[in-house]
Parts: structure tokens; sequence; C-alpha cells
């Protein structure tokens, strides 16, 4: 299996999502009948980021591997935290090794506030220092009717999406050197809203804000601070939160009529991340298939 996701050549046009539904939390790349692009494999690098090191959480599977593996071949250490989907996670681990950087990876529920103190440790102890934070973790659960959200499942998904990447941000900034940065992963829903996502668009509405408050709270130190809003992207978040007619119509609504691949969302946390930005801070990316987002 892991060399037949190394060797993925297909045309991110030229794909069309077959129904599929996960049943397991959290969802797992390794069980999915259509592998995401996710391993970079057309991806090449230029030293763009060589002596750094970045901590990526959802780094496991989907835009968290894609970008771990590209910031790889850019020459960076990457340390990766992932919820327990093991499988994934050592093998994105294996593809970043394969690029001649050090790479290590742990698991930890971010929802949990000790998590973010622990990993951010576990990182200044294997690499010295954190040069670049990537906040990707994050978790949805559609719901029809705002009556069906429950107080417990608003707090849940908050504590993913936001409280963990608050608390990451908090810890990490004593070890981020002045000039590092943060990139933060918002959505496309927090731009255009979702009728069902209710919690998880205002989740990420919060990090499009947090995002450019930090920013001005960092601007003394020359930290930057962006996001990317990706628009729908195929990861192993959509057959987990979707049915499966759902899962086979998902992204047909964009411009381009498709969904992206983890692929085509990762160059743009290299772009952020890299002295290409230097001149940006409390910016957001859009990769989102050619919609217009009023920014």
């Amino acid at each position: 299996m892991r060399e037949e996701q190394r060797q993925q050549t297909q045309d991110p046009e030229e794909f069309k999502p077959q129904p599929q539904q996960l049943d397991t939390q959290p969802g797992k790349e390794s069980e999915m009948r259509q592998t995401p692009l996710s391993f970079a494999t057309q991806y090449v690098g230029s030293g763009k980021l060589r002596g750094k090191v970045a901590l990526i959480t959802g780094g496991d599977s989907g835009i968290g591997r894609s970008t771990a593996i590209c910031f790889a071949k850019e020459g960076a250490d990457v340390f990766i935290a992932y919820l327990d989907e093991h499988e994934d996670a050592r093998q994105t681990e294996e593809a970043v090794v394969a690029e001649g950087v050090r790479c290590q990876i742990a698991a930890g529920d971010l929802r949990d506030p000790e998590v973010p103190r622990q990993l951010v440790r576990k990182a200044v102890d294997v690499f010295g220092k954190i040069d670049i934070l990537i906040n990707n973790a994050a978790e949805q659960h559609p719901q029809e009717d705002i009556a069906d959200v429950t107080r417990e499942q608003l707090e849940q998904t908050f504590r993913t999406n936001f409280f963990g990447l608050f608390d990451l941000c908090r810890e990490a900034l004593p070890h981020i050197p002045d000039g590092g940065c943060i990139i933060n992963t918002a959505s496309v829903t927090a731009y255009r809203g979702n009728p069902t996502l209710l919690d998880y668009a205002s989740s990420k509405g919060a990090i499009v804000a947090f995002t450019r408050s930090l920013s001005k709270q960092l601007a003394e130190r020359n930290i930057r601070v962006n996001a990317v809003a990706p628009g729908p992207v195929w990861t192993p978040l959509i057959p987990l939160t979707f049915d499966a007619e759902k899962v086979g119509k998902f992204g047909e609504d964009t411009p381009m009529g498709r969904p992206g691949q983890p692929d085509e969302i990762s160059p743009s946390y290299v772009f952020l991340a890299s002295a290409d930005a230097s001149y940006m801070s409390g910016q957001v990316l859009h990769p989102n298939g050619g919609e217009i987002i009023n920014t």
C-alpha cells in the first residue's frame, strides 16, 4: 500500500469521488478506497526551508501529510502531531525521512489542555526549536438543524479546532525565534458559511480573526501569522463526515466542478512558511477551486 500511495500519478482534474463512508473516528487515509494525492510525488523542492523545524498538527494524512512531505523536500525537519491514526502517521514519517531530513511523530488529543504543552516540549527536546508552527488538526460533525447541535458537540469542535490551536500557539511562541512563522488552517466555510456545519464554520471563523489579531501582536518580533482557507479537499474527513451519496457529489459545486487534492493545497503552506512571503502577515490564501471569496 505505501508504495502504491507514493507512486500516485492520477490527474486531479480527472478525479471523481466514489461513494464511500468511514464509520470510525478519526478517519484514516489507509482505509480509503480512493487514496488522496497526499505524498507530494510531483513536488520539487529547492531548499527554501533548509535548516528549519516545523511542528505540524494533523500531520498524519491529507493536507497535513502533504505539507509535511513538501516541507521535507524543502529541507525542513518535521515534528508530526496526530490523534491516534498510528499507521497513517508512520507512513508519513517514512515518506518524510526518505527526503533526508529528521522526523518525529507523537500522538495526543488537542482537546486535553496538557497535550499542546507536551507536544511542544517533545519537539523542542528533539529539535531544539520550532521555526514553523502549522495548526491543521480539525474535526467536523454535520447537523441539519441547530437544535441537533448539542452543547457537547459544540464544545468538542471548538476544543479541537480552536482551543487546541490557541494553546499550541501560546506554548510554542517562547520557542519560536524572531522571524519564525505560524500558519493556521481555516476554511472556505469561514467566509461563506455552511448550513449543516454551524459549529465547524464558526470555529474556522474564529481562526481567521485569531490569525489577524495575533499577526499584529507579533509583528514587532517579525513572526508572521497567516492562514490557508481550503475549499473542498479529498481527505479522510470527507467519507468520515458525510453519507455515501454526498461523498459521491463532493466538490461538484466549485467552479472547477471537483474537489481539490491535498497536494494542490500544501504548496500554499510552503509559500507562507518561506522567505517568499516575507512581507505577508495576517493574510489568508484561498485554494478553493475557483470560488471568489470576500476577504
